[in-house]
């Protein structure tokens, strides 16, 4: 239990369904849905389009998501892959003839087909209730009407916004200017896409004028993109994968997302005893900043495309993890790993719902960078994620940047699992800090006691391009102890990630909603 002389969250519990995510309206909307007989694959799905309306910077229909869930009643997860691929044409030796090491971040050249669409169309047909009118009628009214701006979407709005361009000023500023706490945005042409997907499904988006508006848009500004691309991309049902720690199992979306990172994280982390550290002191920090180094350093070697993945099965190995460990000094930074490139401004929006017959839906739905690639469709307004940033121009590497191949992914759902039974679909969000997340989530839960909310409101520290960025909850003795180990420490601008979770009590057969402070949403129940 939380000292209530402090500031803070108690969870929110209830017995019927619940949805936490990080903006009101869209918990209030899940809500509704699920009280008006839809469920949770309705109500998430509702939700996620609403947030691309109330956070626009973070996500949109133009972007990509995955999704974890259960069938009513039943412990069987099931993951879909709402990654799109690189347009046929696209090709590493062009770009780099043209100059470019790395892929150029903000141009046609980063965006990859929307996959997001496809997927929620599919998984309501084949999941949910309602018909995709009733589930996208709350985003068509809020896209119309508008929703007035919350302060931390403004926060990164004004940070964001300097990538904005042509059209998309157009579309994502407010009379010129990036939108401000209260301010009311509206996206009345994204609520004609809205319709159309309603009345026509996928084809209401992959063809027709609203497909033609968005590869014009992209070829007119060198785009290799073109209607195919679009009409032929497809969400997969997958597989999921998964780790175990603490006798909790860990269940994460495969390749080309990222989620082997944090199931590597954990398992470098077990062997150490972290609890019998100090839950918030410099040595937990460091072991897990430097597991974290590690993990992730495999993850941009091995991670890609599904078809190019080949030794996942190492990446996830007890042996790999047990030389890895093997690395790490108590005493000493890591200072010369290899390609641990991580970079900042990756934003994304993540939503879990339960419902009375305990359906459970773990969903993360993401643009990429703050506004994605900054491009929007000249008609519609549609602003495109740049997720081919996440794809390397090295000659042989297995993510390399190919037409019709999808890149690694940073957006990662997942769920926990204990005893054979669902106990905690969670997800945080922050681009490359989520496996790092999941890890702490995890580690905060079963090393040191802590409820779901108590776990989320925690402080977080992440290595982050050589830098370790510790923010403000951590004592200045901490970081003064963790730049004595030979870290480079800085209090991040902002803070790291943000963080949904819906903890299942069997026994008393409640839902223990918690949410992130970082951000402006909420757990709300009924």
């Amino acid at each position: 239990m939380r000292d209530f002389h402090f500031p803070g969250r108690s969870p929110v519990i209830s017995q019927n369904g619940m949805c936490a995510t990080s903006h009101p309206l869209a918990a209030k909307t899940a809500i509704q849905i699920l009280e008006s007989g839809g469920n949770a694959m309705d109500a998430a799905i509702a939700a996620a389009i609403l947030l691309g309306i109330c956070e626009p910077q973070m996500t949109g229909i133009g972007g990509d998501c995955f999704v974890l869930f259960t069938p009513p009643s039943e412990n069987r997860v099931l993951a879909m892959n709402g990654s799109g691929r690189a347009p046929a044409a696209l090709n590493a030796e062009n770009i780099r003839a043209q100059g470019h090491e790395t892929m150029p971040v903000y141009s046609p050249d980063a965006v990859t087909i929307p996959g997001a669409i496809d997927a929620f169309c599919r998984l309501s047909n084949d999941w949910g209730r309602f018909d995709l009118a009733q589930t996208l009628a709350p985003a068509i009214h809020y896209a119309e009407n508008g929703v007035p701006v919350a302060a931390r979407t403004a926060l990164d709005w004004t940070s964001s916004a300097e990538i904005l361009q042509g059209k998309a000023k157009d579309f994502y500023l407010v009379d010129g200017k990036p939108a401000k706490e209260g301010d009311v945005f509206r996206s009345p042409n994204q609520a004609k896409v809205l319709r159309k997907i309603a009345e026509q499904g996928r084809e209401g988006f992959y063809a027709g004028e609203v497909a033609a508006d968005m590869v014009e848009s992209l070829r007119a500004i060198g785009g290799c993109h073109t209607l195919d691309d679009f009409l032929g991309n497809a969400c997969d049902y997958t597989d999921p994968i998964s780790g175990t720690y603490n006798e909790l199992e860990l269940i994460e979306h495969a390749p080309n997302g990222q989620g082997a990172t944090a199931i590597l994280m954990n398992n470098i982390l077990s062997h150490f005893d972290i609890a019998a550290m100090d839950a918030f002191g410099a040595t937990r920090a460091h072991i897990e900043v430097e597991a974290a180094k590690l993990a992730y350093d495999a993850r941009n070697r091995l991670i890609a495309d599904p078809d190019f993945t080949t030794r996942l099965a190492h990446m996830m190995s007890a042996e790999t993890a047990k030389k890895l460990a093997g690395m790490i000094d108590p005493k000493n930074a890591i200072t010369d790993i290899s390609n641990v490139t991580e970079a900042v401004h990756k934003d994304t929006v993540y939503i879990t719902v339960v419902d009375q017959d305990r359906m459970s839906v773990s969903l993360i739905y993401s643009i990429y960078h703050g506004f994605g690639s900054g491009i929007a469709s000249s008609k519609y307004g549609i602003l495109f994620q740049n997720r081919g940033a996440g794809f390397t121009l090295e000659q042989g590497h297995p993510n390399v940047a190919m037409g019709g191949k999808r890149p690694m992914h940073t957006i990662i759902p997942a769920m926990l699992k204990s005893n054979g039974k669902i106990t905690m679909p969670f997800g945080v969000m922050g681009g490359a800090y989520q496996p790092n997340g999941h890890s702490r989530m995890l580690t905060n839960m079963t090393d040191f006691g802590l409820s779901p909310q108590a776990a989320i409101d925690a402080p977080r520290c992440f290595s982050d391009a050589g830098v370790l960025k510790v923010e403000r909850g951590y004592s200045e003795a901490v970081r003064s102890q963790l730049a004595e180990l030979g870290h480079k420490v800085e209090v991040p601008e902002t803070p790291l990630g943000g963080a949904q979770a819906i903890w299942i009590d069997h026994k008393n057969g409640t839902l223990h909603g918690a949410s992130d402070p970082r951000k402006d949403g909420c757990a709300l129940g009924y």
